[in-house]
Parts: C-alpha cells; sequence; structure tokens
C-alpha cells in the first residue's frame, strides 16, 4: 500500500454518472489519493476531479489519456466499457486497473452465461430456458402460460427484464425484445425463467480472485411510480441497511452465493476482480439470485458509500495489484437513503436542459450529499441531462429520520418536470 507521506496515487474514474460522483465523493477524502481525472464526468464530479471530455465506452481515448496522466489506477464505473474489454486494453499498458476483465464482465454482458456459471456453482437461481429465435421463445411461452420473467440476454442499463403476469404479457416482452429490438442487439437472445416473488435486495463485494469483502445490504427501487408501479428504470432510489437481510441471510449470501460463484468462475479459467454485484430476491424458499452485475449499483453505490468509515482507495489498489488478503473495510452504523429525481417521461422518452434551482441551498444542510446522475453546465448553470437527474442522498442513526433528511433535500430542488418516488425507504420502517 503507499505510504501516506510520499506515495500518493493519481486516479483515473471512467464514467459521468451518479454512481461515478459518488466514488469521486469518496475519493476525494482518501490520504492515498493525490490527482483524480475523470473521463467524462459532470459537473458535480467537477468538484472533486479533473474532467476530461472522453466518452467512458471510448476505449482507445480512456487508454490514451491513461497513459497520458500516468496515472497509478483506473477505476472503471460503468458496465459498457468493462464488457467491452476496457480492463484488457489497460492491463496490456501495464496500468493497474479496478474492474473485471471482458470475460469476467461477461457476468452481466450475457444473462445465459450468468446462469451457466451458476448452474456450474450450484447457486440457487430461477430456472430458466435461452431462446436465440422469436418463434421458438413464442411458442414455448405458449406451453407453459404462467408468470415468468423475459429478460434480454445482453446488457440493458438495468431495463432488460420485463415481469410478465400471464402468456400475452410474455409474448409482447419477447416481442418487443426480440422483433422490434428495443434493447438493438442485446436482444439478440432472450432468456425466460420462472418469475421469483419475494423482497429483492442488493449485495455487493469488493473481489479478487476467490478473496471477496462483503458491503452492506442495500435496496434498490426500480419502477418509476410509487408502490413498485410502472416500467423499471435504472434504479428510482435505495437504503442501506436492510432490515429483512439477517446475519443468517448473510452467511447465506456468502456461503451459497459469493464463494461457489467464484469458484465456478475459477475453474472456467476466469480470475474476477473488481466490484462482484448479486441481485438477491428472499423468496418463501430462501434467498436466490435474480441477477449478477459486474460493477458497484446505481443508486446502490451511493447508500453504501455513504456508510463506508474505512479508506475507498485500499481495496481499490488491493485487488488492482492482485491480493485483497490484507484490507478489512469498516462500516458506519449510520442509515443511508437516496432519492432519485428523474426527468418527466423517464424511462421513456424525456427533455434535456431544464435549469436546476436549490442545489446550493441543499449543499449547506449536514449529512446531506446530492450526487449528479445526468446533468450539464450551460450558460453558467447546472441543467438536466438524462433520464436520471439527481440522487439526493442523506444518512442519519435511523432509516426514518434518513427517509426525512432526503426528503427535506429534495423538495428544496427544483427543475421542470421533476418527478420522484415518495416511498423509497418506507419498507424499512414499515
Amino acid at each position: 500500500m503507499p505510504s501516506l507521506a510520499n506515495d500518493r496515487v493519481d486516479v483515473l474514474l471512467v464514467g459521468g454518472g451518479g454512481r461515478e460522483h459518488a466514488l469521486a465523493w469518496k475519493l476525494s477524502q482518501s490520504p492515498l489519493l493525490g490527482k483524480l481525472y475523470c473521463a467524462p464526468g459532470n459537473p458535480g464530479i467537477a468538484a472533486h476531479a479533473e474532467c476530461v471530455p472522453i466518452s467512458a465506452t471510448d476505449i482507445d481515448g480512456v487508454v490514451g489519456l491513461a497513459k497520458e496522466k500516468r496515472v497509478g489506477l483506473v477505476l472503471v464505473g460503468p458496465e459498457s466499457p468493462l464488457i467491452a474489454g476496457l480492463v484488457d486494453r489497460l492491463q496490456a499498458e501495464g496500468i493497474p486497473v479496478f474492474g473485471p476483465r471482458r470475460d469476467a464482465a461477461a457476468i452481466e454482458g450475457s444473462k445465459s452465461f450468468a446462469k451457466r456459471i451458476m448452474q456450474i456453482g450450484g447457486v440457487p437461481t430461477a430456472s430458466c430456458e435461452v431462446f436465440d429465435d422469436a418463434d421458438a421463445a413464442l411458442s414455448y411461452l405458449r406451453q407453459h402460460p404462467g408468470p415468468v420473467v423475459v429478460k434480454a440476454d445482453g446488457e440493458a442499463a438495468g431495463k432488460g427484464a420485463i415481469v410478465c403476469d400471464d402468456e400475452r404479457q410474455a409474448m409482447d416482452a419477447v416481442r418487443a425484445i426480440m422483433v422490434e429490438r428495443v434493447f438493438g442487439s442485446s436482444g439478440d437472445r432472450v432468456v425466460i425463467e420462472e418469475r421469483m416473488y419475494g423482497e429483492e435486495f442488493s449485495a455487493l463485494a469488493f473481489v479478487q480472485g476467490e478473496k471477496y469483502i462483503l458491503m452492506p445490504a442495500s435496496q434498490d427501487h426500480k419502477p418509476v411510480l410509487d408502490g413498485d408501479r410502472g416500467p423499471n428504470t435504472g434504479g428510482m432510489g435505495a437504503y442501506s441497511p436492510v432490515p429483512s437481510v439477517t446475519q443468517d441471510v448473510q452467511r447465506f449470501v456468502e456461503e451459497r452465493v459469493f464463494r461457489p460463484v467464484l469458484a465456478a468462475l475459477t475453474s472456467q479459467g476466469i480470475r474476477y476482480q473488481g466490484v462482484l454485484y448479486a441481485g438477491m430476491m428472499l423468496t418463501a424458499a430462501g434467498p436466490r439470485v435474480v441477477e449478477f452485475n459486474c460493477r458497484f449499483g446505481d443508486p446502490e453505490a451511493q447508500v453504501v458509500l455513504t456508510r463506508m468509515a474505512s479508506d475507498l482507495m485500499e481495496p481499490l489498489l488491493a485487488v488492482a495489484k492482485g491480493d485483497l488478503s490484507a484490507v478489512e473495510c469498516e462500516w458506519k452504523p449510520a442509515h443511508s437513503v437516496c432519492v432519485v429525481m428523474a426527468s418527466r417521461g423517464y424511462p421513456g422518452a424525456y427533455e434535456k436542459g431544464k435549469a436546476i434551482t436549490g442545489l446550493d441551498a441543499v449543499a449547506q444542510m449536514p449529512n446531506v450529499v446530492v450526487f449528479h446522475a445526468g446533468t450539464a453546465q450551460a450558460n453558467g448553470a447546472v441543467v438536466t441531462a438524462g433520464g436520471r437527474v439527481l440522487g439526493v442522498t442523506a444518512w442519519a442513526p435511523t432509516t426514518a429520520e434518513a427517509i426525512a433528511r432526503a426528503y427535506d433535500a429534495t423538495e428544496r430542488i427544483s427543475f421542470e418536470g421533476a418527478h420522484y418516488r415518495r416511498d423509497i425507504g418506507r419498507r424499512a420502517v414499515s
């Protein structure tokens, strides 16, 4: 590990959303951090880093920037560059990087691959069938008309799973994914799986090979409307800790999910490094895996990182250097809640360029931070530039207090067409 006196590490953070703002905010508190760069960043990240207008998916541009700045670590935030092989390219140049290589990132890039790895490891999950042909998928649904979940096999920004109550909805989902191509080439293949029922939660871990450090559980809110109604989004809010995730559940996640899936990857010649995210469901039959992601969740990162008491740089550097065994992470007992403010129309079409007011006032509130997810600078003002615009995050001794503080802050911020759920975290206090 670098010494505090002489060996501060310059870091390049890849991405420009709310997750990356949370990472930049936490990294900026580390005595191990030298200079922080971000590609492309956003107006919120600019308070902590030098933002460079290079897209996260511009692999050549990111590699070139890392070489130009001679950074000691690259931290890749979003899944797309990981799935595209950015880590492979950086490692080929001898640049330390935190994130999985292309073969390991397939655990998010291909749901059928993830299912195969879970099968090898005996990891509990829903049964499924995989189809490359729309007619074959539709024929299967006619023979199995019960409730199912239809998933685009490839990456779909967290929106590729369509929960279906009946045969008609399932067939419409297959046509949307495979015929209408709403997720592009990610819908070349679909996974149709049995529908599970229960409460979902997210389990994230720092991983190096078969060693891992589990982070506190969090719970995302995917549907766009209160009461978990409406279409799925990238996430409308989150909270941590999750009361239903007991020590027994945590133990189950370690012993029946992370250990066997990492061993299964190793058995296939794949060494995982970075963050591994298990989307879990507490079913009547016990915890089951819904999906795996190859990076920090968004907005889960916002609530988990605001609870992190230890230095984020330590596990990042340890993973990049190949040995996580000497690292310990500490977590605050605080409860954290993130409320996502979105543009009107999201997750469908939405307008951009709406001026945002109230940010300066909220910045003065204690134990509150506003993470920028989809913002830009225009004519000296911060304006909307994405579907999910801001992640208003607060922490307090209890979830109820954190909810009150987060919504107090949210109500002080405004932009035309702002939409947010008003029930984030309510399950934890109900």
